[in-house]
């Protein structure tokens, strides 16, 4: 990465996080400001995300907090109690399945809790990349890219990378981001692909990050 890559790089980051202050945090972030840093409850959450909008998920998954919050208490729980509580998200079924599963694996390897390692945590059911560095970045405040749709959309949008998956996507911005910046980046991409840079016709009439973007991908905008 040349130097000028480098300072336009973080030319974007200031302006981001300057530009989403007062912006709705991502839904992990919510979970642990209502809830304290609680891996599990990070883990669960990310897994109702899944192909779900952040701001349903935040309510199904307070919803299914008040009714169980630790492994034990899911792992127990009915199946059709679990679908009930979760039943206004997609996928809720196999969602139900998947967090009984990941309770009981963490009951029966982990003693109940949630591991601290990539590896440990791609090892239960239903958890991806993406979902694993989610936990290890909000979760244990450990460096971690998370690679959701926003980040991947925006990354290539910028011409910071030119990648065709999220895995490529994390291999190429974890070379070009500095480790501390490494949790900030998906905060910051998450919420301006929430509320700017769009997945159709994203706002770049209002976009500060205008002259810095090639809009690479960008058919139409508003």
């Amino acid at each position: 990465m040349t130097a000028s890559s480098k300072e336009r790089l973080q030319k974007i980051v200031a302006i981001l996080t300057e530009s989403t202050r007062g912006m709705v945090q991502p839904m992990s972030r919510q979970i642990v400001a209502e809830y304290g840093k609680d891996p599990f409850l990070v883990l669960t959450s990310c897994l109702l995300s899944l192909r779900s909008r952040d701001s349903m998920t935040y309510v199904v998954a307070k919803k299914l907090f008040e009714r169980a919050k630790t492994p034990c208490e899911i792992a127990a729980m009915p199946r059709d109690e679990l679908e009930s509580i979760i039943k206004k998200i997609g996928f809720y079924r196999k969602k139900a399945a998947t967090l009984q599963a990941v309770s009981a694996e963490l009951i029966a390897r982990f003693g109940g809790s949630v591991p601290r390692t990539a590896d440990e945590l791609l090892s239960l059911p239903g958890v991806g990349l993406k979902t694993a560095n989610l936990v290890l970045s909000v979760g244990f405040d450990e460096p971690a890219i998370c690679v959701d749709v926003h980040v991947h959309r925006i990354a290539n949008r910028l011409g910071i990378v030119t990648t065709k998956t999220p895995e490529q996507t994390e291999a190429a911005l974890k070379v070009l981001v500095p480790r501390e910046q490494w949790s900030l980046l998906n905060d910051l991409f998450v919420m301006w692909g929430q509320n700017i840079c769009t997945p159709q016709s994203p706002r770049c009439s209002v976009c500060p990050l205008a002259p810095l973007c090639p809009k690479i991908g960008v058919k139409k905008s508003r």
